[in-house]
């Protein structure tokens, strides 16, 4: 954990630890982003990987603002190679170790969302906002440009268009908007219950099945092709004891009692 001055990132677990939640919290910077909060959500990825979680949650502290990204005082200090080799470097390490993780994401969108902190709910595999909740990529008003990995999942998801529309003109969207092109998952009156029912659904599915589900998704974008990959997928998903617990409560008619493995 990181002191007050530089931001903390905690955990913390409910639904009998089945679910995590990450908190970024630096509310009195708007969650501007440090060094020392990356090398903190870097650990507590860590500690997830190893845990017994099946779904991980994304917030932030305070209220109306989710993050507004990096830090510009502090990156604004460093020389041109040490921003090379330490802050576009950790910010995307951290977050494609964000990306990567086994468990399925949610990123808790509620506020302001822009810079590095769209590229942090971007590296999530769902988004939920808030009515309230805004979005943008401003970098090259500042004379540089999206480092963490923003100019690349942005695309994917909405297109090269709508991503330059967002990148070069540096205008915010709303959540509406951000639903329509799909930005978000789901816009909501009550953040809460919204992301509760999420985490529920996803609850409701085989672990093993619906980690590797998240695997083929993401080597499907990258190109692999699905008659390859998914045929080993479902090889190996099988020999699982939940394929097996699946298949009895189907033909029971009853619930499956998953216990992820």
């Amino acid at each position: 954990m990181t002191s007050t001055d530089t931001g903390r990132v905690t955990l913390s677990d409910s639904h009998d630890g089945l679910v995590t939640t990450i908190t970024i919290d630096r509310a009195a910077k708007l969650n501007a982003l440090t060094l020392e909060m990356l090398d903190a959500l870097e650990s507590r990825l860590d500690d997830i990987e190893r845990s017994r979680a099946r779904v991980v949650l994304v917030r932030t502290g305070g209220t109306r603002v989710f993050c507004v990204g990096a830090d510009i005082r502090a990156f604004s200090q460093l020389s041109a190679t040490d921003m090379w080799r330490r802050w576009i470097t950790r910010g995307h390490r951290v977050f494609e170790r964000l990306a990567r993780l086994r468990q399925p994401t949610i990123a808790v969108v509620d506020g302001l969302a822009v810079g590095g902190g769209l590229e942090l709910a971007l590296a999530c595999d769902l988004r939920l906002a808030s009515r309230d909740a805004r979005f943008g990529l401003p970098e090259v008003g500042l004379g540089t440009i999206p480092g963490w990995g923003g100019t690349e999942r942005l695309t994917h998801l909405v297109g090269a268009s709508r991503a330059k529309q967002l990148i070069l003109t540096r205008r915010q969207i709303d959540a509406a908007t951000a639903g329509e092109w799909g930005l978000v998952n789901d816009v909501a009156d009550d953040l809460d219950a919204e992301v509760e029912q999420y985490t529920r659904d996803l609850l409701g599915s085989a672990p093993i099945a619906q980690q590797v589900a998240k695997q083929l998704v993401d080597a499907a974008a990258a190109g692999a092709p699905s008659a390859v990959v998914e045929a080993i997928a479902s090889g190996f998903t099988s020999y699982t004891d939940d394929f097996a617990e699946g298949v009895r409560a189907f033909a029971d008619k009853a619930a499956p009692e998953f216990r992820d493995r």
